[in-house]
């Protein structure tokens, strides 16, 4: 206490840090603590701070923290500095976290967990951002970036070891589809707009506009290109060297790049490119086989257009992840090219614009695994059949390309319901397709979560990629069609393993009892496809008898999809219980925003003058304006622009208060050259509005002019 009455505290940090890590927080908060014995055994003091009502929820948090502790000193040998750690959690708070040194500060959203009000995928989310605030204090706070255009330095490395860490934790299969089903719906979008950009950009107007996608996500796969190039080994090795060498230093991606060289005797001047050019490469895949010879033939190449529309840019450094299987599904044993050891898998390094790489031994025709894990951000297209993909559906031992076989082939079932509604020629499912969904979802597999996964129909997301021109009502309508006539075909099925699957005790939160909901939970969206009173029942039973927020919110999401009574009783027995819990009502916000039903702009509209929502707090805009705008393309695009008109409205109101947000929402025009001229018009007349939008200038519009027309050319043609 000074002589005036003020307070004066000294921080004492021996780490040098550079000033964005510093930070203070004042409030009326409470605490929980616990310790932590590092492995050279000081003890480390662990505190959540939050507001006192929302303590209860901060266990898991805590568990989480410690977890994410040891894990780093087993997998990077990386023991905390300090002799305390602190996390608190707050309401209003633009980003998820931030790694501020010693006093992580992070929104609700991902502290805050009890099995009554968040879902499993809750639990996983707040495990995984604890995860990652925590790790950044090596990979960025103690090896920290030179300058802002180094941002992935520390955030690609870091989303790829919270990733590495969340699977351990979890579904290691289904925790890779996640990750990579992120960055081929929503990276690739971004790096096909107006809006790409490289990893490393060279150039920024305002740096909160690069905090993206590509810096996060691609990094991350990067980053693991990276370790797949060199195994497991190798890139500890490299990782220890990157920390050893450049501690408490300010330092470049080369340099990262650099150590992997250095202690792996490799020369990845070519791998630099991931970080300097922004395209896309387009993968393409055929193949010959030489029964005489009993040798399969592979030719892979790479097809590397500038997203920006610049001149065609050099080949990358692809690592392919190969694997090869018999027409039954057996995996085969195969000796690549001059190498005199065999293996069933093989990663191939395609470094030029094509290349021809040759298997040994096969035996027959096979079946190509390509692209196993995901193991290069890449669109590929190859000439494999149908028939191809039901084998990988029902027997990959890969669980992202037995996943993806699945998308891909219901992905040409929807886009062929497509082109039946566009004709008006009746649609039935293909038997092939069909076949394949059954042997699925009647296979008892041990990974219940990644049965789910594979269930579940592509997304119009990921879908409108496929498509020149985004036509919103046809795709959404087809895909409805398509999930209608497998609930339909498969009928006792579902209701047999819905039941089948109802719990046997108390909710637990685990990996186990997760995959489980999960799976039912499926079960139950294909049976509400029916659109029956009886599934509509069974819907509002499941959300009346769950004692956890998972199966609760699963069935209140599909019954405010429903036309049937049962929907208004749901959610308002739903808000009348969960009134109290700010993140809960955000989830009540969110299912009525991604609704399909008809009139969907005007309970949005309602919502806005809710009681409980706040166009100050960014979780209540990105619940309900957010959801909307980037969740249902269905009413945002609208062919009478009434969406495109209510989000710039609420763009403006957002802006003089919180610019940033503003941002976001804006962000849902950006592929607007991607749809018919009728509502490209009307996005502009939207963008327009934006004029009016002063603080709106400083963050968006600046980096947004590759993304808009000049307003004065508003009648030029696209």
């Amino acid at each position: 206490m000074l002589p005036d009455g003020r307070h004066e505290l000294t921080w004492h940090d021996p780490h040098p840090k550079p000033c964005y890590l510093f930070a203070l927080v004042g409030g009326d908060l409470q605490h929980i603590e616990d310790h932590y014995t590092t492995v050279s055994g000081r003890e480390v003091s662990l505190r959540i701070y939050a507001v006192e009502r929302d303590l209860g929820q901060c266990g898991h948090a805590m568990d989480a923290l410690k977890k994410s502790m040891h894990w780093d000193e087993v997998r990077y040998g990386r023991e905390y500095d300090l002799d305390c750690f602190n996390i608190v959690a707050v309401e209003d708070f633009n980003m998820g976290a931030m790694e501020n040194k010693g006093l992580n500060v992070f929104n609700t959203r991902y502290v805050l967990a009890l099995p009554e009000t968040a879902t499993d995928s809750d639990y996983q989310a707040v495990t995984g951002v604890i995860g990652h605030e925590y790790f950044h204090n090596w990979s960025g706070n103690r090896v920290t970036c030179r300058d802002w255009f180094q941002l992935s330095l520390k955030e690609g490395f870091t989303v790829f070891r919270d990733q590495q860490f969340s699977a351990e934790l979890g579904s290691v299969g289904v925790k890779r589809i996640e990750d990579a089903n992120l960055v081929r719906t929503h990276q690739f979008r971004e790096a096909a707009g107006p809006m790409a950009h490289p990893v490393r950009p060279d150039s920024y107007a305002e740096i909160n506009n690069f905090y993206t996608l590509t810096v996060y996500l691609k990094g991350a796969e990067v980053v693991r290109m990276l370790a797949s190039l060199l195994g497991p080994d190798l890139f500890r090795r490299g990782c220890d060297l990157y920390f050893e060498r450049y501690d408490g230093q300010a330092v470049t991606t080369d340099d990262f790049v650099s150590a992997m060289e250095d202690v792996a005797d490799m020369d990845l001047s070519q791998f630099r490119l991931w970080y300097d050019q922004a395209s896309t490469p387009k993968l393409t895949a055929r193949s010959t086989y030489d029964a005489v010879k009993r040798r399969y033939t592979l030719w892979l190449s790479q097809h590397c257009g500038s997203a920006a529309g610049d001149d065609e840019t050099a080949p990358f450094h692809i690592p392919v992840a190969v694997a090869l299987f018999d027409r039954a599904g057996g995996p085969l044993t195969t000796r690549l090219g001059l190498q005199t050891d065999s293996a069933h898998e093989h990663i191939l390094s395609l470094t030029q614009s094509e290349q021809a790489f040759v298997f040994d031994d096969v035996q027959d025709v096979p079946v190509a695994s390509l692209l196993r894990r995901f193991s290069a951000p890449v669109e590929l297209e190859t000439n494999q059949t149908d028939d191809d993909l039901i084998v990988l559906m029902g027997h990959d031992n890969d669980p992202f390309n037995r996943w993806d076989a699945g998308q891909r082939l219901a992905s040409k079932e929807i886009l062929r319901a497509l082109a039946h509604c566009e004709s008006g020629e009746p649609f039935s499912l293909d038997d092939g397709f069909a076949g394949g969904f059954h042997t699925l979802l009647l296979a008892q597999l041990e990974d219940t979560a990644f049965q789910a996964f594979a269930l579940r129909l592509p997304e119009e997301t990921y879908l409108s990629s496929l498509t020149e021109i985004i036509e919103p009502d046809p795709l959404h309508q087809s895909r409805k069609v398509v999930k209608q006539a497998l609930a339909t075909l498969f009928r006792t099925d579902f209701e047999r393993l819905y039941h089948a699957l109802s719990p046997a005790g108390p909710a637990r939160i685990d990996t186990k009892d997760a995959g489980r909901r999960a799976l039912r939970n499926v079960c139950l969206s294909y049976l509400m496809a029916l659109e029956e009173p009886q599934t509509a029942g069974l819907a509002l039973e499941q959300l009346t008898s769950a004692d956890n927020m998972t199966d609760a919110l699963a069935a209140l999401n599909e019954l405010a999809r429903s036309p049937h009574p049962e929907r208004t009783e749901a959610l308002g027995a739903f808000y009348q219980r969960w009134e109290d819990y700010p993140l809960v009502v955000d989830k009540w916000f969110r299912v009525q925003a991604i609704s399909d039903l008809p009139g969907t702009l005007s309970d949005v509209q309602r919502l806005t003058e809710h009681e409980k929502f706040q166009l100050g707090n960014p979780n209540k805009v990105h619940a309900l304006l957010g959801t909307f705008s980037h969740a249902n393309p269905l009413h945002f695009h609208a062919a009478d622009g009434k969406g495109y008109q209510f989000i710039t409205e609420q763009i403006l109101r957002i802006d003089a208060a919180n610019p940033q947000v503003a941002a976001r929402l804006v962000s849902a025009f950006n592929l607007w050259r991607r749809y018919n001229a009728e509502r490209q018009q009307l996005m502009r007349l939207s963008w327009n509005g934006f004029s009016r939008a002063p603080a709106f200038l400083g963050m968006y519009r600046r980096s947004s002019s590759a993304c808009w027309p000049d307003r004065n050319r508003r009648g030029s043609s696209t």
